[in-house]
């Protein structure tokens, strides 16, 4: 059984969490930088500036693909890589208002398009990307090995890829403090901040239930993707998956 944010509801996955970043929305921005330390800033950092190191010196992604864009932070940061332009898809209107009117306060409009869509589903051309990028998104996939397929797809040949994602810290004693902070102190501080119950109850479960590390290598390699790198990021909570396609 997939791991979804309303039990009580028999609707699929996908519309469960759309349903969720719809209702968090107003205040996910906030949530991110407090429920993290304002680590996530950081690693997004980090994940870009190792999508530049991993590629060839000739690498110079024109047009690149930020799925699961939420409200364009990811996107922003990746235009440190000088691109022409940016398309963020997501699946949460909530989520892809809010990402536009932080494009047009800050004059990004023009290069950042934020669209809807699924990353099960792509509304693009095979080979259409020289970068594709998702932070904290393919943890909410409905089937994980369709939508980095997809992402595939997308890609041309010599592209790259890169998953910005949390996982599951494996030494002590992180690995309890974590847990602890986890499924206690976060759930505690997101309900009282989005008034959603749910989604930050959904969140550590997400993480336990995701194949992190060498597994997400292997389905990662299933879809298509070579020369394949993760990096362990702050003891583990997040890592980077990079790939490539041939």
């Amino acid at each position: 059984m997939p791991v979804v944010p309303y039990k009580d509801k028999t609707t699929s996955k996908r519309e469960q969490v759309a349903e969720m970043f719809d209702n968090i929305s107003p205040k996910y921005d906030l949530l991110n930088h407090v429920l993290s330390g304002g680590i996530d800033i950081l690693w997004r950092k980090k994940a870009i500036r190792e999508l530049k190191s991993y590629a060839t010196p000739a690498f110079a992604p024109k047009k690149m693909l930020d799925i699961a864009t939420g409200t364009g932070d990811f996107a922003i940061e990746a235009l440190a890589l000088k691109p022409e332009k940016i398309i963020g898809v997501d699946i949460s209107e909530g989520m892809l208002t809010v990402g536009r009117e932080k494009m047009a306060r800050r004059g990004l409009d023009h290069i950042i398009e934020m669209r809807s869509g699924d990353s099960e589903g792509l509304p693009f051309q095979d080979n259409e990307f020289d970068a594709v990028i998702v932070s904290f998104g393919v943890r909410n996939f409905e089937n994980l090995l369709k939508g980095l397929t997809d992402m595939h797809r997308v890609t041309r040949s010599g592209g790259v890829c890169l998953v910005l994602e949390f996982s599951n810290p494996r030494a002590s004693p992180f690995k309890q403090l974590y847990g602890f902070y986890s499924h206690t102190i976060l759930p505690l501080i997101g309900r009282m901040v989005s008034r959603d119950s749910s989604a930050y109850t959904y969140l550590p479960e997400s993480v336990q239930a995701f194949p992190d590390g060498p597994d997400f290598l292997r389905i990662f390699e299933t879809a298509g993707f070579t020369k394949t790198k993760w990096i362990p990021l702050t003891f583990g909570v997040a890592s980077i998956y990079i790939g490539q396609k041939a």
